[in-house]
């Protein structure tokens, strides 16, 4: 059927067979035909219809060939109803024969052969599931010759040897027609033992079976480093030296080939392994290079390089929140983006990162007592915000998602009052990266009273300068904001982090939307050449190092991946992965089903009321349905997809319903089977950060003002309608010229065409009197003095 294969097509442009087969299928049944589809569009503003129309599509029947379902479709064409929109309402409901009207004919893989490496011995399965119009028959190739033997859906090879790696394809023949799985490659390991796996490993948790061995050598001798992991999919590999990722092809390899050794060369060498989202590493080897020297004639001795040891961490540590779905102020869409690009890159520099979206007042308070857990003496701690924001008196204020409108020091938490609790661990390096505005906030006049240590390790990376805004691009997509667009270009090289920085500003100095509008502000008062690539060094206090460890590990538990069996012969894949420290995503795919079962489809449902689900959201044929727009590229094809966001907010065991649809050839009707699945606290969920007070060690250095500052310029603000623009602040420019209140020197000027494809991240009206000095005021002269001092040694640098 030619035109059903377009699923833009609307519904109204159906050629007549193809619209009279459709209306019989659905005209002729109760359950599930046109008036249960006129109760699902019902649940769709695009295309509802109202109880009359519902009414005159009923009368239909007392016509000759009087048809409701015809009616119905036309009045959704009107709306705008497309071919794709009505397959997916007819998955939905399980009409498989009105599917069948809509749907080309052919073949259709619903289950590709996965890449998959495995121990020399062990029993090797490939799956390609089909099915067709007629019977399908399957025929399997390495590279480009047939596989004896393989014409089943299963490629089966017991036991495996080192011949059979390789690339695998099967050939899926129904009639006339063909089609082609994707490739699948078999990775084989030479290991001596099994290291315990059974015949089920490959579905478990990925596990390193070969490990790098210490080598020394001289210059000009070829290192050869291997290592291998057993797992499905096919693990992907990424060489280290002293803590930093090598960039060449053979970086990328289970082999790490340099053929001419050279001095620089030598160091600590390990390698990342991942599948989709679980990680893990080999053990860390020592490669030493050694050169040779002629003393006198005829005598030569082996002197290994040593230079000055560099600077290194106990352990890196990076809190990372994304603030976005606002309740009383703008929403915004770059922290998401920017968020998920960090949290990757800053994982292959070895950092432990806990990312999390959209989170309260006490929420943001909570994840920060967490943080402060995995800091002792030594480890870098880098916190990234990317949301509203305001700086008062020197002070950065960062907005919670339920922060009231106007909002107070009261309701947001202060950066430097975490800056303090994080000098109190003796950290090796602090770096915090604020990608908010930096406006006066007006309703604001608190002044905190934070005593800060006098200590040569801290770096603020502002996303723009003092009493100024940061912005996001605009886009119809997922883009970042202005600041990370420039710093994921840079943030991998092994600079000092203040060189790092500098020349981000240099880059964003270029930009121009943003030029002579948002400009990176650096302060430092670093003294030591501290980079974020420098190597982890675990201290003395190896066992507190550990219970850092297993605490970060606890937000960082997915559930294992199950199988599910139904009484009715189906089996089902229950897959699981974090596209961030709070966001779950839950696939469900067929693995098999009864040879009599026509339609087979399973979703899952009856989540916890703490986690607000929108249900048109659950169970989508496409990651993007759901909002997976980051990690859809990183999961399994063929599946429903659920996203599950504020894991957060979770207060017991994550528990929901797995509910396997099915309808057989003899029968009409769809019938269902249930399993409940309890799957404890994912990720985050265990920190309990729901809680609304526990030690709150932030909010005690944080001042609470005993009453709200209510500023009388307050009354003075224009609420305009949202501009063209839409700058994130409580008044959005027009797309016309409007004052700014209390600009430098006395006004200003902004117009939405200066501002081409930026948004503003945050606007908050800055106030016109100056008046105190922008540092933390203390209540003695001496304090004053100490602190002014400090505050001072700041290098300043602003491009």
């Amino acid at each position: 059927m030619s035109d059903s294969s377009d699923r833009s097509l609307n519904l109204n442009f159906l050629k007549e067979p193809v619209l009279r087969k459709l209306c019989e299928a659905l005209d002729k049944t109760n359950s599930k035909g046109w008036r249960k589809l006129g109760e699902m569009i019902g649940n769709d503003r695009r295309f509802r219809v109202s109880s009359d129309e519902m009414e005159m599509c009923s009368l239909k029947v007392l016509e000759l060939e009087g048809s409701p379902s015809r009616v119905l479709l036309r009045l959704m064409g009107d709306r705008g109803c497309t071919l794709g929109h009505l397959v997916d309402l007819l998955q939905t409901m399980g009409h498989t024969e009105a599917l069948q009207c809509v749907k080309p004919p052919g073949i259709q893989i619903l289950i590709q052969p996965q890449s998959v490496a495995i121990i020399v011995g062990h029993n090797l399965r490939l799956s390609c599931y089909a099915v067709g119009k007629a019977g399908v028959q399957f025929q399997w190739f390495k590279t480009k010759e047939e596989v004896h033997n393989s014409s089943s859906p299963d490629l089966v090879i017991s036991p495996v040897q080192l011949t059979d790696a390789g690339f695998y394809i099967c050939r899926v023949n129904c009639g006339d027609s063909f089609e082609f799985s994707q490739w699948a490659q078999v990775d084989v390991l030479n290991v001596a033992t099994s290291y315990g796996l059974g015949s089920h490993s490959l579905e478990g948790r990925l596990k390193v079976v070969i490990q790098p061995q210490g080598q020394r050598l001289l210059v000009g001798d070829s290192l050869q480093l291997e290592c291998g992991a057993v797992g499905r999919p096919i693990p992907r590999y990424q060489w280290h030296r002293n803590g930093v990722p090598l960039h060449f092809p053979e970086a990328s390899k289970r082999r790490l080939t340099i053929p001419y050794l050279l001095l620089e060369h030598h160091g600590k060498y390990r390698c990342e392994i991942c599948i989709n989202n679980e990680r893990t590493w080999t053990n860390e080897v020592d490669i030493l290079v050694d050169d040779v020297f002629a003393f006198g004639a005829g005598v030569s001795e082996l002197i290994l390089n040593s230079n000055q040891e560099p600077p290194y961490a106990t352990d890196k540590v990076a809190l990372l929140i994304g603030n976005l779905s606002y309740r009383n102020h703008p929403q915004l869409k770059a922290p998401m983006v920017d968020v998920y690009d960090l949290t990757n890159l800053l994982r292959q520099l070895n950092f432990k990162v806990v990312s999390l979206l959209d989170l309260t007042e006490s929420e943001m308070r909570n994840a920060v007592d967490e943080f402060l857990l995995l800091l002792h003496k030594g480890v870098y701690g880098l916190l990234y915000y990317a949301g509203h924001g305001y700086e008062n008196y020197g002070n950065s204020f960062m907005v919670p998602v339920d922060a009231p409108n106007p909002y107070h020091s009261a309701n947001c938490l202060c950066v430097q009052s975490i800056l303090k609790l994080m000098q109190e661990k003796e950290t090796g390096l602090n770096v915090f990266l604020l990608d908010m505005c930096r406006k006066r906030n007006i309703h604001d006049d608190t002044t905190p009273n934070i005593l800060l240590r006098v200590t040569a390790n801290i770096v603020f990376g502002y996303a723009t300068c003092q009493d100024a805004e940061a912005f996001e691009l605009s886009s119809s997509g997922f883009t970042n904001g202005v600041f990370v667009k420039f710093l994921k270009k840079r943030l991998l090289e092994d600079e000092k982090i203040t060189v790092l920085l500098d020349r981000v500003a240099e880059d964003m100095g270029q930009f121009d939307a943003t030029k002579g509008k948002q400009a990176l502000e650096i302060r430092s008062s670093l003294s030591e050449r501290r980079a974020l690539t420098d190597p982890v060094l675990p201290g003395d206090s190896s066992d507190m190092a550990l219970a850092h460890n297993r605490q970060w590990a606890k937000a960082h538990e997915l559930p294992e991946s199950m199988s599910l069996d139904f009484d009715c012969g189906a089996q089902i894949k229950l897959g699981f992965a974090a596209e961030f420290s709070n966001v779950l995503v839950i696939y469900t795919h067929i693995v098999k089903k009864p040879e009599d079962m026509f339609f087979c489809q399973a979703h899952v449902t009856n989540f916890s009321p703490d986690l607000d689900i929108d249900p048109k959201e659950m169970n989508r044929e496409t990651p993007e349905e759901t909002g997976i727009y980051l990690l859809s590229s990183s999961l399994p094809q063929h599946c429903l997809y659920t996203r599950l966001s504020s894991l957060q907010k979770l207060r017991d065991q994550l528990g929901f319903t797995v509910c396997l649809q099915g309808s057989f050839k003899a029968m009409d009707e769809l019938v269902d089977w249930t399993t409940d699945v309890n799957i404890g606290k994912p990720l985050i969920a265990r920190l309990d950060l729901y809680r609304t007070m526990r030690r709150n060690s932030c909010l005690q250095t944080c001042p609470m003002p005993h009453s709200p500052c209510h500023s009388p310029r307050a009354e003075h603000l224009h609420h305009h309608p949202q501009g063209l623009l839409s700058p994130h602040c409580s008044s959005p420019y027009l797309d016309v010229c409007e004052p700014l209140q209390g600009a430098v020197g006395g006004s200003g000027c902004v117009s939405s065409t200066l501002y081409d494809n930026c948004f503003s991240r945050y606007g908050c009206t800055s106030s016109d009197s100056p008046g105190r000095a922008s540092i933390p005021i203390e209540t003695t002269d001496d304090i004053n003095e100490l602190q002014t001092v400090f505050i001072n040694s700041l290098q300043f640098h602003h491009q």
